[in-house]
């Protein structure tokens, strides 16, 4: 975004304030970039910060809609990074109310977005890097995403096709593979006792690719590297050290 746009400006003060507990001034700041945006994609970028200061979960929802209506008005390539957090948002403000199945869709809908093959960086052969992409943003945007689709994943489908027309699809892929519960639960076992004895080197290593799993093809090799890794490393204790190496041999990840 341009920094001097005074839209930007006034966000970007409105952000500082809230940083600082002043929530009404950053709310009257966001306010007033609203008020002067000058086309669809200024009040795409006010409608966003807009979303973050209602008071009632169905204010919440109507300014997410309204960012994500002037984004697809937009529809050029300002806008195109915007649509992973457009989509989150819309998903977290459905779950709020309670309304899981159209959560999912949304999140769903975000995760198509940040393996969009259009978007990220490129490794040395060509392949698009999921991961390297928007730094820590990029990794809160995927864990968020991953949580969400994880917590909504039993949500029945049907009140989705009264409202949205347009079904996810990843690309290069005919869905999304979420872990199978019972091996998900395995590693988090692992997870809890890797925590319970700050063992920042097995974390460090297998956290990014358990948080951020999305279900794709590539999500499930970044995971079974990185448990693969720290089961090469042998520090573990040796029950751990055999649990771990069931894991990795496990039908899921293979």
């Amino acid at each position: 975004m341009d920094p001097e746009l005074p839209v930007v400006r006034l966000c970007g003060k409105g952000m500082q304030a809230e940083a600082e507990g002043r929530a009404e001034v950053a709310r009257e700041l966001f306010q007033q970039a609203w008020d002067i945006a000058a086309d669809d994609y200024e009040a795409c970028i006010a409608a966003h910060y807009l979303a973050l200061h209602q008071k009632s979960a169905e204010e919440t929802l109507r300014w997410n809609q309204e960012c994500l209506d002037r984004a697809d008005r937009v529809a050029d390539e300002r806008v195109r990074e915007f649509y992973p957090s457009l989509y989150l948002n819309m998903a977290h403000a459905y779950r709020r109310l309670g309304r899981r199945a159209l959560a999912h869709h949304y999140f769903l809908r975000a995760a198509e977005r940040v393996c969009d093959p259009a978007g990220g960086r490129h490794d040395r052969h060509g392949q698009r890097d999921h991961y390297d992409h928007h730094g820590q943003y990029g990794d809160w945007n995927r864990f968020a995403i991953a949580e969400g689709l994880r917590a909504t994943a039993d949500a029945v489908p049907a009140e989705v096709s009264d409202e949205v027309s347009d079904a996810p699809t990843l690309p290069g892929a005919a869905a999304l593979q979420p872990l199978d519960a019972e091996l998900d639960g395995r590693i988090r076992e692992l997870l809890a006792r890797w925590c319970a004895r700050a063992d920042l080197k097995a974390l460090g290593l297998t956290l990014p690719a358990y948080l951020g799993h999305l279900g794709t093809e590539a999500d499930r090799v970044r995971l079974r590297s990185a448990l693969h890794m720290v089961h090469a490393a042998r520090w573990l204790p040796a029950d751990e050290q055999t649990e771990l190496g069931a894991v990795v041999g496990a039908t899921a990840l293979r």
